[in-house]
């Protein structure tokens, strides 16, 4: 316990104040480094269940996802007079999430058709590099097109990070305290019902809080908080199954008291993507 509190007082300042102070191709990538860490360690548990991805060949493809939403975020629209609009693309259009894909696609078809391994791999390598990139890499590179919402983009992704932060730790105290209802006994023993609605309370109260800061309709900020935090729970507990199909307690020994990368970021993998889509309908409302 007095590993985890000390490895938490550590990192949180040092991210908090990383995406405050940090310039946005800074931001992007300490995030690319932190999702191919996470990467690496989901192809190690692949590996214990019997799948070798092309890790390599992977790796590169999920920096370029992470590079196209850089620049994607780099994209300038301004409306001139007259409903016309003025677009400034400072990569000229030369990449997106969409040839990233396109590319990681075609890569990997070449590589199983060239390899050396034996024909009973290659289905396995392609479908644990694809679950890579589709389940770890992409959601989690939206981070960086949070980052880069105009005017607001860096107090976006402290308001992602502290409900996910408060909700981890309520839920931790909560249910080692009063926990009774197992949530999902065969993913989580220790997870129950009453931490998952701690963890849950905690997001909202972080969104009171960050709309008064932010100057946002506090209403949509809480739905925005309920969306995120559900799907954060959701990526806790199928990281949760990655690791029991694995027969091992943490995906890694990185962090002391936290395990490895991907346990630390789970919750964020999927709540990046769905701060970015709730903020865009928020937005336009």
């Amino acid at each position: 316990m007095l590993l985890r509190i000390l490895t938490a007082a550590v990192l949180i300042p040092a991210v908090v104040a990383l995406v405050w102070w940090g310039p946005p191709v800074l931001v992007a990538g300490v995030a690319a480094i932190v999702a191919l860490v996470a990467l690496q360690e989901f192809f190690t548990l692949g590996e214990r269940v019997g799948m070798r991805a092309f890790r390599n060949w992977t790796l590169l493809c999920a920096a370029g996802l992470f590079f196209a939403q850089y620049a994607a975020g780099m994209v300038e629209i301004r409306s001139l007079s007259e409903g016309a609009l003025l677009i400034r693309d400072a990569t000229r259009g030369a990449i997106s999430v969409e040839l990233v894909l396109m590319i990681f696609l075609f890569g990997s078809v070449s590589i199983a058709l060239a390899t050396r391994r034996p024909l009973q791999d290659v289905l396995p390598a392609i479908a644990i590099g694809s679950a890579g990139l589709l389940f770890i890499a992409l959601p989690f590179s939206y981070l960086v097109r949070v980052n880069e919402i105009e005017r607001i983009g860096r107090q976006l992704v402290l308001f992602t990070l502290c409900l996910i932060w408060a909700g981890d730790m309520l839920a931790y105290f909560v249910g080692r305290s009063l926990g009774r209802l197992p949530m999902a006994p065969a993913l989580s023993p220790k997870k129950t019902w009453e931490g998952a609605i701690a963890n849950l309370i905690a997001s909202l109260l972080v969104a009171v809080f960050f709309a008064r800061w932010m100057q946002a309709d506090i209403a949509s900020l809480l739905v925005l908080a309920a969306l995120a935090n559900i799907a954060g729970q959701m990526g806790d507990l199928i990281e949760s199954a990655y690791k029991r199909g694995a027969v091992v307690k943490d995906s890694g020994t990185l962090l002391p008291g936290h395990g490895g990368m991907l346990d630390r970021v789970d919750s964020l993998i999927l709540a990046a993507p769905v701060v970015w889509i709730a903020w865009q309908w928020i937005a336009t409302r």
